[in-house]
């Protein structure tokens, strides 16, 4: 009879998140976007880098929420970070401007030198600037980013969002 109520209560708390509708302020998805760069993590020589992410923004503000993905590979040493940052653009969504942000992300190390199926899991921190580049249909970006983790890394890519008009 308890687990009963407990899967009740449960199928209440889903139904209410799903069926209340969002507030206007809301963070909803406004683009989608990819990167590529170089990254320097320490102890491997540099590496190409690629990655993707989504972006998320309250209409009318400034921050931005950015979950994302980063992978590169050298030497037999790899890495998939999945990570969640937050940005502030200084300017105008349309208008060239410089940006700041953190976050947070997961390490998933592969090390093909160590013997094979070798891996390394490690929490790291991120903290990055840049540039936008407005441009019609898509906003164009230069970064630098630095990784502080048990394997830190410093990265400059460069990429593309493709917003989504509200």
């Amino acid at each position: 009879m308890k687990s009963i109520r407990i899967m009740a209560a449960l199928t209440l708390v889903i139904a209410a998140v799903v069926l209340v509708p969002a507030h206007a302020g809301a963070f909803g998805l406004s683009g989608i976007g990819a990167r590529v760069g170089s990254v320097d993590p320490e102890g491997a020589d540099g590496a190409f880098a690629v990655g993707g992410h989504m972006e998320f923004e309250e209409s009318g503000t400034r921050l931005h929420l950015q979950p994302g993905v980063m992978y590169w590979s050298t030497g037999g040493m790899s890495d998939v970070n999945p990570n969640f940052d937050i940005m502030y653009h200084f300017a105008p969504a349309s208008k060239v401007g410089p940006y700041l942000g953190a976050g947070a992300g997961m390490h998933f190390y592969s090390f093909d030198v160590a013997g094979p199926n070798d891996s390394d899991t490690d929490l790291g921190a991120n903290l990055f600037g840049g540039v936008m580049f407005p441009s019609g249909s898509l906003r164009m970006f230069l970064e630098g980013r630095y990784v502080a983790s048990d394997r830190s890394q410093a990265m400059i890519t460069g990429g593309v969002t493709l917003p989504f008009h509200h």
